[in-house]
């Protein structure tokens, strides 16, 4: 049965209940409603349905998993096909654009139509596309569909608008790029063998005319055999048979010769005056053993051959090393003259090209350039130096240096942060480039009149975190941070934790926090520890301090369901806000919860901090680590939320145990409480407290295992965190089975499992008799899997994998959500699952606003805890900061995910923060500097922090708008109830402010603040798999990213507006050049060399004279563009003078060629009368010409 839903613009209703009554706020999905306000909040929302619409804007990064190669030498244009279909096109910086196959069929070809904005690709799925480029967003123009045969090979001359196509079968097909019909006129296999050979010759892998005649086409086989085809006699001039199979054919300029390269490592050399052997026959790895014979090679998969004016002729080739050299690297092999120069690449190579100056096969190429597309990067040699350098590659392809775990992206930053990190990044970056430009420089792009400063933040397995410029539509990276440098090398210790650590990805970044204001960066690890960095212009030697944190329960909790569990919000059940005696932890650093390591021994940290004095280089610098400790064998917890804020001077990090506030201004543990002991006398739910667990010493097995936890390893045993981003997370999720359960059994958000407690959904109970419960017992001891509620790391879905990695994804992630609350146990924890510093009230009484910290659970229950702050600088270094929980509790359906505040005018209070000021520079003693703190309470005018605030808090299954102080709820909607939230954010947008979220089945939806009105559902991504989920974020500006694969960051918008301009933020991939001349022969070499013959290949190939093809062999398919997108992009000066040229050389006019042709012949005619006049003379030492 369907669902429909309908969302109404503009509709708030009200309900009155009673402030402290348990009367539900909920409602049916989709439908906001209103709860009991005290006074009516008028706020005026300007955003509306129309403001909306979501669409793709750019693509960064490196194309996953390429496939083809091809270059336009005029258009200095770069197109990378991939195996999903995608194409990427790269021109100079600024200029990318991506495009996609619908059928996401591999893209096994790319060929130019050279200088006229169209590009032809040949797909896997046996399909040619035409592309039309002359437009920012390129489109399809035709498809052709072959039915009958499957594609191997493409070739497209120069000029021509006839495609040749070779297929497996060994036929070549011959099609009109204009109309994208196939020709009558077909070369089949049997036709250009001889008779005699009664094997197949196998698939065409080499199509190419020669450059001394067009009519003239060179054909080779798989098999090793090579025909020259006489078009124009339909038969073959000549046969070449080898006996090794051959893997491309490279032509010299001249057209008298080319070269072949063979799976035995060989190249070889053929004249066409004698093509019964090979002029030449080289192993250029080969060496000569004792016996005489060539050891064996590996094939050279690909070799091309070109001449230089002023040099030797190069060769270049890839493979060919011999077989007895393991573990060497793929190398591509430059050859000029007697010198070989081999290049050892760090990626197998999947195609390369190189570039030359002339479009004109039949010229002097000059090459100046070499492009290998490699599986993971895009190298450039430049040629024209002798060591042969690279160069600088502008494109940020080198995202995926190390897997990317987490990303933030920060819109409309500061203006001088951009400058500062890119002065400092400049500093480190790698030299012994070329010092020649870019040689991709082709499209126009200019900076757009709407653009503010954008920051991209990646974070990786290996620990380290990239800041990127993302400004105007581009990627550059500004500096890069290496956090392990703060820890000691583990050291291997025989079946100790030591050797657990340093598996995989023990330094693997979990969550970022930056305030671009402050300038200071929070980096939580995967092995629970958590890094405070300050950022300075200068260096320094400094020592890092270490605070170690236990946050781990010795008593499980079994949670029952009190009558108030489908109450969604709950402002203090008793009808006040007790506030319970504050406990000692709540004030005083040194309690016993914090358990240091030497007073007990059983309690370490997971890695060890560098004790001494360390010298740190500019740039962001560590100041602060925290550590959770493992106890009794068992490890901590991953940290699943996090906060900082920079005016408090504190922290807050939480996990699946409780919370802990951290003052880094003194450097203590201000709280350390688990969730069960913040709740007080206001805990909605009757837990019932069990024997604390056994002491379990650690096993092999039981380790922090960082990402390993998500992916399987299906290929090999090498850098599992890698292969879980670019294997497994390929894979596509559907999500039907999703759909199809029950929604109490949707949720996982936030719950911290470990090898003897799972989580529990919403406070309820499952038995272990559950569907899942048999594929939950299958999970191996020990391996507590990452939770990461905020980027949705703890979802759990089913993601199709091969058998064999079985095992792998079911100790992984892939278990149901369902699944995460049939625990086998009945243990559960209570994970905190979203923090949030603010000024704002702590309870009801309160007249004005103190600072205070929001926290939220996976059961979705909200605390808040007050907290008192010195406001002098002097006593804010040495007073203590005092802060107890309230027994305010406030109760939502699902994880709680985020918080965001509101003034009653509907704008966002953003929260308090203190201006950078740099902790190394020099000061002077008579004028102390002070801290500069914005949006401090203290700051603030009596008059707006008497009126209140509104919270807005969003879990995994509804968003709520609440009234402070008088904590009622004025809103709610349900977002979903067959699926979860992954991400939401509060996102300021054309001078309004909405509520964004992302959902698990690829929904991504907006709405109004503060009457929650859904203004935006789309089915954007509806198969999602964990990656995205992972990276998906929102930022200000209608603006969002996602990691699309491994590789690629894919950033769209939703915003209307963006999406209006989205044309004059893109570059311009064509741009109007006039095709070069071609160079003058001169007379001699052009009579006695032999022209370059052209033929019209309308006569031979045209419907009048070689008819028809089968209509069962291809089918013609037109483009989105259509017809009226062709000839659109057929016009202009440049697009006329073209196909111009083009009907002169192959229609020709006939009387202007026959009147040349008479002139160079009479005058030939005269020349050689007058030399043989002269010889017959007697003239000195004359030597006939000899033909």
């Amino acid at each position: 049965m369907k669902k429909f839903r309908k969302v109404l613009d503009g509709l708030t209703t009200s309900s009155p209940a009673g402030v402290g009554g348990s009367s539900s706020c909920a409602s049916a999905a989709g439908t906001p409603t209103a709860g009991p306000s005290p006074r009516e909040i008028d706020v005026a929302e300007t955003l509306t349905s129309e403001s909306f619409q979501i669409c793709k804007t750019v693509r960064h990064g490196f194309p996953c998993q390429p496939t083809a190669l091809a270059f336009d030498p005029v258009q200095k244009l770069l197109a990378i096909g991939s195996r999903s279909g995608g194409v990427r096109i790269l021109g100079r910086p600024g200029v990318d654009c991506y495009c996609q196959h619908e059928s996401g069929a591999a893209v096994l070809q790319l060929q130019f139509l050279i200088n006229e904005g169209a590009l032809v690709t040949a797909c896997a799925d046996d399909t040619l596309h035409l592309w039309n480029l002359r437009q920012k967003r390129p489109a399809i123009l035709h498809s052709l569909k072959f039915n009958r045969e499957r594609i191997t090979f493409c070739h497209l001359p120069f000029q021509s608008k006839w495609l040749y196509v070779g297929t497996e079968r060994g036929n070549t097909h011959i099609a009109n790029i204009e109309s994208f019909i196939l020709s009558g006129y077909v070369i089949m296999w049997n036709k250009a063998i001889e008779l005699a050979t009664k094997t197949h010759p196998g698939p065409v892998v080499h199509l190419s005319d020669s450059p001394k005649d067009e009519g003239k086409l060179l054909i080779g086989f798989e098999s090793g055999t090579v025909v020259m085809w006489d078009l124009r006699a339909k038969k073959a001039d000549f046969r070449i048979h080898y006996d090794e199979a051959i893997h491309s054919v490279s032509w010299h300029h001249e057209g008298k010769q080319f070269m072949c390269s063979h799976s035995d490592g060989s190249l070889t050399v053929w004249n066409l005056r004698n093509t019964a052997r090979p002029v030449q026959v080289t192993f250029p790895h080969g060496k000569t053993q004792r016996d005489g014979r060539k050891e064996s090679c590996k094939p050279i998969l690909k070799v091309e051959y070109k001449m230089s004016r002023n040099s030797e002729p190069f060769v270049i080739f890839s493979g060919g090393l011999s077989y007895d050299k393991a573990s060497r690297r793929p190398t591509l092999t430059i050859m000029h003259g007697k010198a070989i120069t081999v290049l050892e690449m760090d990626h197998p190579i999947v195609e390369f090209m190189v570039l030359c100056d002339t479009p004109y096969p039949n010229e002097v190429q000059e090459p100046y350039a070499a492009v290998v597309l490699l599986e993971k990067d895009l190298v450039v040699v430049d040629l024209t130096q002798s060591n042969f350098p690279i160069f600088e590659n502008p494109y940020p392809m080198d995202i995926h240096e190390s897997p990317v775990t987490c990303t933030a992206y920060f819109a409309d930053c500061p203006p001088d942060i951009i400058p500062v990190l890119y002065s400092i990044g400049a500093k480190h970056k790698k030299t012994g480039y070329s010092h020649k430009e870019w040689p991709v420089s082709g499209g126009t792009w200019t900076l757009g009149s709407q653009t503010y400063p954008e920051i991209i933040l990646t974070g990786h397995a290996d620990g380290t975190i990239k800041f990127w410029d993302a400004t105007a539509m581009t990627l550059q990276m500004l500096y890069k941070l290496k956090t392990s440098k703060v820890f000691e090398k583990p050291k291997a210790v025989e079946g100790g934790r030591g050797a657990e650590l340093g598996e995989e990805d023990p330094y693997a970044v979990q969550m970022l926090s930056w305030c671009p204001h402050s300038r200071l960066l929070c980096v939580v690890g995967i092995s629970a520890n958590l890094i405070l960095y300050r950022f300075s212009k200068h260096d320094a030697n400094t020592n890092i301090t270490v605070l170690e944190v236990r946050l781990q329960c010795e008593v499980e909790e079994v949670i029952s369901p009190s009558d108030t569990e489908n109450t969604p919000c709950l402002s203090d059940p008793s009808g006040h806000s007790p506030q319970p005696p504050p406990s000692p932890r709540s004030n005083t650093p040194d309690t016993p919860s914090f358990a240091f390591n030497e007073q007990n021994n059983n309690k370490i940290s997971s890695f060890r901090v560098k004790d001494r004095t360390i010298r740190m280089p500019p740039g962001y610098q560590a100041e602060l680590v925290v550590q959770l400790l493992w106890v009794d064998g068992e490890p901590p917890q991953p940290i699943t939320s996090l906060d900082i804020n920079s005016a408090y001077g504190l922290l807050a990090l939480g996990n699946c145990n409780g919370l802990a506030v951290v003052d880094y201004i003194q450097r203590t543990v201000l709280l350390c409480m688990s969730t069960l002991e913040l709740y007080g006398a206001a805990d909605p739910f009757q837990r019932l407290t069990r024997s604390p667990r056994k002491s379990r010493q650690s096993t092999p097995d039981f380790c922090m295992r960082g990402l390993s936890n998500f992916y399987s390893d299906s290929k090999k045993r090498i850098r599992t965190s890698y292969q879980s981003l670019t294997e497994l997370s390929d894979n596509q999720v559907s999500m039907d089975a999703e759909r199809s359960k029950s929604p109490t059994s949707d949720h996982v958000n936030g719950h911290c499992t470990s090898s003897s407690s799972q989580a529990c959904a919403a406070g309820r109970a499952r038995g272990p008799g559950g569907p899942e419960g048999p594929r939950l017992a299958r999970r191996g001891p020990g391996r507590p899997p990452f939770r990461k509620a905020q980027s949705a790391a703890c979802m759990e879905i089913s993601l199709p994998v091969s058998s064999h990695a079985e095992e792998s994804r079911e100790n992984s992630f892939s278990r149901s959500r369902s699944s995460s609350v049939s625990s086998i146990d009945r243990d559960t924890k209570e994970a905190v699952t979203a923090l949030q510093f603010g000024e704002s009230y702590g309870r009801k009484t309160d007249a004005l606003p103190t600072p205070c910290l929001w926290v939220g659970t996976s059961l979705g229950l909200v605390l808040l805890i007050p907290m008192s702050i010195p406001t002098d600088d002097q006593e804010r270094q040495e007073e203590p900061v005092t802060m107890a929980p309230t027994g305010t509790v406030l109760m939502l359906k699902g994880s709680v995910l985020r918080f965001g505040f509101l003034d009653l005018r509907g704008a966002v209070i953003s929260a308090p923060y203190e201006v950078w000021r740099d902790p190394n520079a020099q000061e002077d003693p008579e004028r102390p500097r002070k801290r500069k703190l914005v949006n401090f309470s203290p700051s603030s005018s009596q008059e707006n922090c008497g009126e209140g605030h509104l919270a807005v808090v969003c879990s995994e299954r509804q968003a709520v708008v609440f009234l402070m102080p008088a904590q009622v709820c004025l809103h709610v909607h349900n977002i979903t109830e067959a699926s979860f939230v992954l991400r939401a954010d509060l996102v300021s947008f054309c001078n309004s402010v909405c509520l964004a979220c992302f959902c698990a089945n690829g929904h991504v939806m907006t709405l109004s603040l503060p009457s929650l009105r859904p203004l935006l559902d789309v089915n954007y991504l509806p198969l999602t798999d964990m990656r995205i989920a992972r990276t998906f974020c929102f930022t200000n500006g209608g603006q969002a990213l996602y990691l699309s694969s491994p590789t690629e960051i894919q950033r769209i918008t939703y915003s209307q507006e963006m999406c209006d301009n989205l044309q004059d933020l893109l570059g311009e991939l064509f741009t109007p050049i006039e095709t070069p001349e071609a160079q003058n022969r001169g007379f001699l070499k052009g009579f006695f060399g032999g022209n370059t013959q052209t033929f019209d290949r309308e006569e031979l190939f045209g419907e009048a004279a070689a008819g028809k093809a089968s209509r069962s062999l291809a089918q013609h398919i037109p483009g989105q563009a259509g017809m009226e997108g062709m000839k659109a992009a057929a016009g202009g000066a440049v697009g006329e003078l073209a196909r111009a040229r083009i009907a002169l050389d192959e229609r020709g006019q006939r009387l202007g060629e026959l009147e040349e042709r008479t002139a160079l012949l009479m005058t030939s005619a005269e020349t050689f009368s007058k030399h043989a006049h002269e010889w017959y003379l007697g003239g000195s030492g004359f030597e006939p010409a000899t033909f």
